[in-house]
């Protein structure tokens, strides 16, 4: 049986589990839409909520951000479980108590006024709509690769799969679906971690690995790491290069960003009990800490099986691969296959015929490459977004390992996207329409105008997911960075202080509209290329990137919103009340309903 077949036997058979748990769990009702009607069980909904957060850019895109940065990119694996750490511990109870369906609604009841609420609702669309972009681009990457079509036939097949699945199932039966991928992907992601662990250091554990012996010369694998690609010109793998400064930004912006998520946040509505939300939160870290103590190593070793592939006679010395053995040798097989994608290419630029992979920029590798009569880098393009789904082929693993890899890649990058558009659909018919524009509107016809709000959404999503901003956790880094500058502060002022309702707003409205500028300048207007003033790498401001703008904005969003409530009227004494009640633990299994 040939690759492809393989693959669609994977992918089809999980797509036919996923579309028929949907059915299964079809939302009759808004309050199943909205929340699964308040129904599902702590350990459910944490592997519900992993699912949902380990987005493509988890599955697909960290490991091969790590592997060709390293150490700096660690940012990553911190900011975003701390961010979860700071969800769990101060946001998920206090909302659960509330007793709201969407993070909206409590930001409209806590702020006594319907303006607030849009407000939320624009900040939250601004930012679920940035992050389905990131999975969007995954989407197309994967499905380009294991359907064997181009990148924008994949991207446009998989808005159709979302589209079946999450307009219909609503949270009921998303939940269900979520589950069931973050089994397919956590298994997709750690199984061939382990053939490669085993092979390159003789551990099953890929965690401890990392830090073990490189079977083939016996040193620490990452000395070995770090000797190959300082000899290509590359920086040491474990050593720090990046400005200091804007890795702390970057991951305070990750972390308060994460704490931000209306996505994930609307998890926490569908447990029976605010003591529930805790455990489901507890649960949730459990099953996203096996694939994030995985990914270190998965970056790692794919770095070091790419560069010795490249130079497969011992470094430099030893000369490069040559295009006769990309064309011939089997092992080399996936390269001609992602090049079909668009996502990988190369050229023999000095006619040698070999492809010299090297950096170019490098000023002390100059005198190597005149010497040996390099005309310059000839691995011309390699997407860090393909890394984990190609790592399979890279290692030479069988066939059905690579077939579970498709399967898991799209199941990162599906179960989010359907979180992140339910997030948006929920804000859009149950925040703006019913909220505001028409409060009688009936049951049917508000989840008639979710399911429609979900549908442009996914349109729009696809449209910009054709020329995204970034590799899909870049893209999803700057969604983390809108977030953490207009909601994650709301909510914290929610809950924590006496901010009047004019704060609020005026502080949501500060922190997004300066984010969404300093992004905008760096990425284009409307992500539109060739639009931008500046790049992450001359920035606006100092050594700040777009991707670490967001912890200033949450900043700003504070000190405006404070500013305004202190020149204003108190809050009234029933608000008061209400954020006191929310606060004190009593009475925690008691939670609010509508």
């Amino acid at each position: 049986m040939d690759q492809f077949t393989i693959n669609l036997l994977f992918v089809g058979a999980s797509f036919a589990l996923y579309i028929g748990i949907a059915i299964w769990a079809r939302a009759g009702s808004t309050s199943e839409f909205y929340a699964a009607g308040r129904g599902v069980h702590p350990v459910t909904n944490g592997m519900a909520t992993a699912a949902d957060w380990m987005s493509a850019a988890s599955f697909i895109s960290m490991a091969g951000l790590i592997a060709f940065t390293g150490y700096d990119n660690s940012t990553f694996l911190m900011g975003w479980t701390g961010g979860y750490v700071l969800l769990a511990l101060l946001l998920a109870p206090y909302l659960r108590k509330f007793g709201k369906f969407t993070v909206s609604e409590f930001i409209g009841d806590r702020f006594y006024s319907p303006t607030a609420r849009v407000v939320a609702v624009i900040c939250l669309i601004v930012a679920s709509t940035t992050y389905v972009i990131g999975q969007m681009t995954g989407v197309g990457v994967a499905f380009g690769r294991f359907l064997e079509v181009s990148n924008t036939a994949g991207l446009l097949i998989g808005a159709c799969v979302v589209f079946a699945y999450a307009v219909f199932g609503g949270m009921k039966g998303v939940t269900y679906t979520q589950v069931a991928q973050y089994c397919v992907l956590i298994m997709a992601y750690t199984i061939p971690a382990i053939f490669i662990s085993l092979q390159l250091t003789g551990n099953p554990i890929p965690a401890l690995g990392l830090f073990g012996d490189h079977a083939a010369s016996g040193e620490p694998l990452l000395a070995k790491l770090d000797a190959i690609v300082t000899e290509l010109g590359f920086n040491e793998y474990t050593a720090h290069h990046a400005d200091t400064f804007n890795m702390v930004l970057f991951t305070l912006s990750l972390m308060i960003g994460t704490a931000g998520l209306p996505h994930v946040i609307m998890r926490f509505f569908t447990v029976p009990k605010v003591a529930d939300a805790r455990w489901s939160a507890g649960w949730a870290l459990v099953f996203i800490a096996l694939l994030y103590l995985t990914a270190p190593a998965v970056g790692a070793m794919a770095r070091l099986n790419i560069t010795e592939m490249m130079w497969p006679n011992g470094g430099i010395e030893g000369g490069a691969v040559t295009v006769q053995q990309i064309e011939n040798d089997p092992q080399y097989d996936w390269m001609a296959t992602w090049q079909q994608t668009g996502l990988l290419g190369w050229e023999d630029k000095n006619g040698d015929g070999a492809i010299q992979y090297y950096n170019d920029k490098n000023a002390d590798l100059q005198a190597v490459a005149e010497a040996n009569g390099w005309a310059g880098n000839e691995l011309t393009n390699f997407n860090r977004d393909i890394l984990v789904l190609a790592n399979p082929e890279i290692a030479n693993l069988p066939g059905w390992v690579i077939g579970l890899v498709a399967a898991g890649g799209l199941a990162a990058a599906l179960s989010t996207a359907a979180g992140l558009l339910l997030a948006i659909s929920s804000a859009v018919s149950h925040d703006l329409i019913k909220g505001s524009i028409n409060p009688n509107i009936s049951e049917k016809g508000e989840l008639l105008s979710a399911r429609i709000a979900m549908a442009v959404a996914i349109g729009v999503a696809t449209y910009l997911g054709l020329n995204p901003p970034g590799f899909a956790a870049q893209t999803v880094a700057l969604a983390f960075g809108l977030a953490a500058a207009s909601i994650f502060p709301a909510l914290m002022m929610g809950i924590f202080t006496k901010v009047n309702n004019k704060g609020a707003v005026a502080g949501m409205l500060a922190g997004l509209i300066v984010t969404l500028v300093y992004i905008f300048l760096h990425k284009g207007w409307l992500f539109i290329p060739g639009t931008n003033s500046f790049t992450d790498a001359d920035p606006l401001l100092g050594t700040i990137k777009s991707t670490s703008f967001g912890a200033v904005g949450a900043m700003v969003n504070f000190a405006v919103a404070f500013l305004v409530s202190k020149s204003s009227e108190a809050i009234p004494a029933e608000i008061e009340e209400l954020v006191e009640s929310v606060r004190i633990p009593r009475g925690a299994g008691a939670a609010q309903d509508h």
